[in-house]
C-alpha cells in the first residue's frame, strides 16, 4: 500500500485515525494489517559486515511521562483512514512508513487520545510535551531515542497525501499523532489533531 494512499485525518466519534475518506468500494476488500515484507538474509549479512542494522518494525514506545505503549502495524480502513487500533493502550505504525533503523523518512505513530468506554489514553501526554523532551521507541531487536522538537495542532482534513509527515523519504524523524480539541459531536467529535516532531539523538542500535 502507497504511502499516497494516506492522509491524515480524525474518524467519526472519539479517538483518532489516520486518513482521509475515501467514497466506499462496490465490495468490501479484507484490509489486515500488514507490515513491510521481512528482510533477506544478504540484507541483513550485509548490514553486519558495514556495521550497520537492519530496519525493524516498531514495537513499543515511551513517552516522555514515562508511560510505555505498545505498537503494532496497521494498514488502512476501506475508507482510507489509518486502522488505528481501538485499544488506548496501543498504537498503530503506518507499516507504508519508516521502520525503526531505516536511514530517511518518517515514522507515523498514532493512538486514540480517549475512549467513551475505556477513558483517557496514555497519547493524551503528547498535547502537554516540549521541545526537548524525550521519546524512546524500541524493536524486537533495535532501540533509538528521540527528541522532541515541535507540536503543532492541525484542523482536521488538512494534512494531504503527499504530507512528509507519513513519507518514508527526506530526513530521518518520528511523528507521533492524536487527536485535540475543541470537540464538537455536531462536527463529528475532535476538530483537530495534535503532531508531535521527533529527531533521532542517535542511530537506531541493538538491544542487549
Amino acid at each position: 500500500m502507497s504511502a499516497a494512499a494516506l492522509t491524515v485525518a480524525v474518524a467519526a466519534g472519539s479517538g483518532c485515525a489516520v486518513g482521509d475518506p475515501q467514497p466506499a468500494a462496490t465490495s468490501t476488500p479484507t484490509l489486515a494489517a500488514t507490515a513491510p515484507p521481512p528482510h533477506s538474509a544478504p540484507a541483513a549479512a550485509v548490514a553486519q559486515r558495514v556495521g550497520g542494522v537492519v530496519p525493524e518494525a516498531p514495537e513499543g514506545i515511551q513517552l516522555p511521562d514515562g508511560r510505555r505503549v505498545g505498537i503494532r502495524p496497521v494498514g488502512t480502513t476501506d475508507n482510507g483512514l489509518l486502522d488505528v487500533p481501538s485499544d488506548i493502550d496501543v498504537a498503530g505504525w503506518w507499516s507504508g512508513g519508516s521502520r525503526l533503523g531505516d536511514p530517511f523518512g518518517s515514522t507515523l505513530v498514532a493512538a486514540h487520545v480517549d475512549s467513551r468506554t475505556q477513558g483517557l489514553g496514555p497519547f493524551a501526554d503528547l498535547l502537554s510535551v516540549h521541545r526537548g523532551d524525550r521519546v524512546y521507541v524500541w524493536s524486537a531487536g533495535l532501540k533509538q531515542a528521540f527528541r522532541i522538537v515541535s507540536l503543532r495542532l492541525r484542523p482536521q482534513g488538512t494534512i494531504g497525501p503527499r504530507s512528509s509527515l507519513h513519507s518514508p523519504d527526506g530526513r530521518r524523524r518520528l511523528t507521533l499523532v492524536t487527536c485535540a480539541g475543541p470537540y464538537d459531536a455536531a462536527r463529528g467529535g475532535y476538530q483537530n489533531l495534535a503532531v508531535v516532531t521527533a529527531v533521532p539523538l542517535a542511530k537506531a542500535v541493538r538491544r542487549p
